[in-house]
This record gives structure tokens, sequence and C-alpha cells, in this order.
């Protein structure tokens, strides 16, 4: 009895350990964010669309990211270049900035839009493909609780490449398949409407 109660408190003292992770600082992680600002911008808000906007996503879903580069459960090996040498600390101070931002609104395409904002709000129900609001949220905000990632604003042409990444298996470090199952329902039509759609909310 004694031993099974030993067993199940180093049990949880793992858990706890587990999810602990250093507190970010956003002035440091301003400091360290020079290397990253060519791709990314200055602010987090890249000017290339085939880079991610960085600012006002939310701290845990970038530290999740910056740690799976470095794992790489997220195969990038441009990505993994940069945060190879990055310490669990750095990798939170660079969150904690990123997310302290706020993210500059696309344009969406106009021609696209309606049918973008179907699949976002309703889903396609004779593909079996769910809605994008339920994890992301009717604005895009995403959820922060989950490490469900904000949209809003969104390069267009940033998310298309991450759909097809995700349809084919290239980038498999969504919890339980979910975006891989999704994406793997959607045509190229459907990821460009979408992804304009996204583009311009806010």
């Amino acid at each position: 009895m004694k031993n099974t109660f030993v067993t199940f408190l180093a049990m949880v003292a793992l858990a706890v350990t587990g999810s602990v992770h250093a507190a970010g600082n956003k002035d440091a992680g301003k400091a360290k964010s020079a290397a990253c600002a060519a791709c990314h911008g200055t602010d987090g808000n890249s000017s290339i669309a085939a880079n991610p906007k960085l600012a006002g996503q939310s701290e845990g879903y970038l530290l999740k990211q910056l740690q799976e580069f470095k794992s790489k459960k997220r195969d990038n090996a441009t990505m993994y270049g940069m945060v190879v040498g990055l310490s669990d600390q750095d990798m939170a101070d660079l969150a904690a900035f990123y997310a302290s931002g706020k993210v500059k609104a696309g344009t969406a395409d106009e021609t696209l839009v309606q049918k973008g904002e179907q699949i976002y709000r309703s889903g396609v129900a004779s593909q079996g493909l769910s809605a994008c609001i339920g994890c992301h949220g009717p604005t895009g905000a995403g959820n922060a609780a989950a490490k469900f990632p904000a949209l809003q604003g969104q390069h267009a042409d940033y998310t298309v490449s991450q759909l097809k990444a995700f349809s084919a298996g290239a980038r498999a470090n969504d919890a339980g398949n979910m975006m891989q199952n999704i994406a793997g329902k959607m045509n190229p039509a459907d990821m460009k409407a979408v992804a304009t759609y996204i583009e311009g909310l806010q």
C-alpha cells in the first residue's frame, strides 16, 4: 500500500512538473527577436505572404510551436536552424513578446469571401467538413486555453500552405490529428476561399 501511494505521488509530481514552463518576459523577448524580424517583421506582422504573422497569437500556442520546431515534431529546416540554439527561457520570452502585439488585418478577395465564410462558419456537410468557427472562434481569435491558434488577419498564402501540409501529413503536430482530418476533406478551392476569408477577419 505504501509503495502504491509513493508511486502515485511520484506520478502527480511528474505531471505537475511536465506542465510548468518558464514564464516569458516580453521585453526580453523583444530584444531576442531581432533574428526573427527578417521573416516575421519587427512587430510580428510579416510583410511576406509566405511567412506567418505572429503578432497577437496566444503565448501558449507560440511556445508550443517553438518547442516542436526544436524537437522536430513540427519539421521545418529553416525554423529548426533558428530555434535549435534557443533555451526554454528564450522561447518563452519570444512567445510573450509576439503575444503582446496586435495583428494587422489583411484584405480578403471579395470574389471568394462568400464561399470562405460558409466554410468557416458552417463547414460543408456534403464533404463531412467541420466549421472552423468551433475551434477558432467567430472572429478568428482562437482558443488560448486549448492552444487553438488565432487565425484572424493571417496571410492567405501561409494558411493555404499549412492546410496543404496538414492534408498531406507533412505537418502532424495537431492534437488528435484534428487538422489533418479536416484539411484532408478540403479541395484546393476550399482552402483558397477559407484562407482569404480568414485574412480579412478582425
